[in-house]
């Protein structure tokens, strides 16, 4: 069985990968015309070091690479995105070890078509995945007590497909509805029960409605804000346990290769936890633009 998963997995990536060569939310300006494409690496980075420093203070050394890939295609009515974001950092700290600070694997494909040239309505299609590329811990807050393993590559990871109508009353805002797909895959059987399955599953399929809201402008000069809501409601649950993922990031230009960003994330999946979960980073570092 897990062979089987594990050959269909590695299928699916293949697929995915394909479709690059022939997505955070995917902009496509009303001004395209054809195909565009760019591509961005960033690397941001921190150190700090203390000896006999009366204030106190903790060494460490930290890093994050990212690199995030648009394709994005318009002709008449219809358009095309593909979005990917790969992102991994680690830190240093000093009497800890190594931690994992960041982990991203996120590939996301959409389709539109606009019911009329100058109007704000679509029908959309979508096909996402997400994953991460290293082992993640609920590292112990007591000595002694050891680090639990809570995921890893494919555990868990999400395929998810969707269709619906889409309304776009200005560039900056996207407001999307349809039906969807959920697939969840944990290729590793004790993180199972984790993310809601049974022991010795490693595969479940869901299917709901989905709901989206995207925004990005700049805000202020060489200042982009970008958020973005989505939603999944299983039709066999109560609407209390819908799936929300809330992402927010503020990033400012400071020249032409450095850049600052926020970044503010929150998700509420019953099936990992019934608690809210969150993430905030500050990061400064290198963003270079390789075309």
């Amino acid at each position: 069985m897990r062979v089987l998963l594990k050959s269909t997995i590695t299928a699916l990536i293949l697929i995915l990968c394909s479709t690059f060569a022939t997505a955070q939310s995917i902009s496509i300006p009303d001004t395209l015309e054809g195909w565009d494409q760019s591509w961005v690496a960033n690397l941001n980075g921190s150190q700090a070091a203390y000896s006999n420093w009366s204030q106190g203070g903790v060494s460490s050394i930290s890093g994050t690479g990212s690199s995030i890939f648009s394709v994005i295609y318009k002709q008449g009515q219809f358009s095309y995105g593909l979005r990917t974001d790969f992102k991994y950092g680690q830190a240093r700290i000093k009497g800890e070890g190594v931690r994992k600070t960041d982990d991203v694997i996120s590939i996301r494909n959409r389709f539109n078509y606009a019911f009329r040239e100058d109007g704000a309505l679509s029908g959309y299609g979508s096909v996402s995945f997400r994953t991460q590329f290293d082992r993640g811990y609920e590292y112990a807050t007591e000595t002694g007590q050891p680090d639990s393993l809570i995921s890893n590559f494919f555990a868990p990871a999400y395929l998810t497909e969707g269709i619906g109508i889409a309304y776009d009353p200005t560039p900056a805002f996207t407001f999307e509805a349809g039906l969807g797909l959920k697939q969840t895959f944990v290729t590793d059987d004790d993180l199972a029960p984790i993310y809601g399955l049974d022991t010795g599953e490693n595969f479940r399929g869901e299917g709901g409605l989905t709901t989206g809201i995207n925004f990005e402008k700049e805000v202020f000069e060489d200042i982009l804000y970008a958020s973005s809501v989505e939603t999944f409601t299983n039709f066999l649950t109560p609407i209390n346990e819908t799936d929300v993922f809330w992402s927010n990031e503020l990033i400012g230009q400071i020249n032409s290769i450095v850049s600052a960003s926020f970044q503010f994330e929150f998700r509420y999946d019953n099936d990992f936890s019934s608690e809210i979960q969150l993430k905030q980073v500050l990061s400064a570092g290198v963003s270079v633009s390789l075309y």
